[in-house]
């Protein structure tokens, strides 16, 4: 078995002129993989290599894989993902994951997009702030769920209605209200590294 060229062509859009070290040393693994993620599993999907980059970087998250994250950052960037696009996929699993278990991706990113040229901070892209948070957080929770979330208000008992603000204020207001990336693919990015953590198998190539 060889990797085929379809595979071929897919690897080199994402890492041009990349020279794998494991395919030096495990040849027969690379071939089996290669061939099943860059080429079988692609061809059953339309999704973009963009988006589909941009899942897997989300997914990594939650599965810790911060070596992999830092392959799928410099293939994002290759295929013209935004460093604040890729600031934002970091960002957006904080609520989801916790700040523990994002730092090291944060660093990672900064890291990156240093080695890259690219001055940081980068723009910023907050909505809200300490006063409008909670009013702009529910307000975003009721345009995505609808009704559900005046239920969860009205039947909250009093003593955990601070865990209904945190989910306004907080996932919402602070996170989900952000720019540059749609609520759509916030949603997909929200599902991904809990997924994962919940071994959930997520194919996104």
């Amino acid at each position: 078995m060889s990797i085929s060229d379809t595979a071929n062509k897919n690897h080199e859009e994402l890492w041009p002129e990349y020279q794998s070290k494991a395919k030096a040393t495990d040849p027969e693994l690379i071939e089996v993989f290669d061939n099943f993620a860059f080429d079988e599993v692609i061809g059953h999907d339309n999704m973009e290599p963009k988006n589909r980059v941009i899942m897997i970087m989300a997914s990594t998250i939650g599965s810790q894989a911060l070596t992999e994250f830092k392959m799928m950052t410099n293939a994002a960037l290759n295929l013209g993902v935004t460093p604040i696009e890729i600031k934002e996929i970091v960002y957006q699993a904080v609520p989801y994951v916790g700040i523990a278990k994002v730092l090291d991706f944060i660093y990672a990113t900064n890291e990156i997009l240093t080695e890259r040229g690219i001055k940081l901070p980068l723009e910023g892209q907050s909505t809200t702030d300490s006063d409008t948070r909670l009013e702009k957080g529910l307000a975003k929770q009721k345009e995505i769920f609808g009704d559900v979330i005046d239920a969860m208000y009205k039947n909250s008992p009093k003593d955990l209605m601070h865990i209904q603000h945190y989910l306004s204020a907080n996932c919402f207001g602070d996170y989900v209200t952000r720019n540059e990336i749609s609520i759509l693919m916030k949603m997909y990015l929200s599902l991904a590294p809990v997924a994962v953590q919940h071994n959930i198998l997520l194919i996104c190539w």
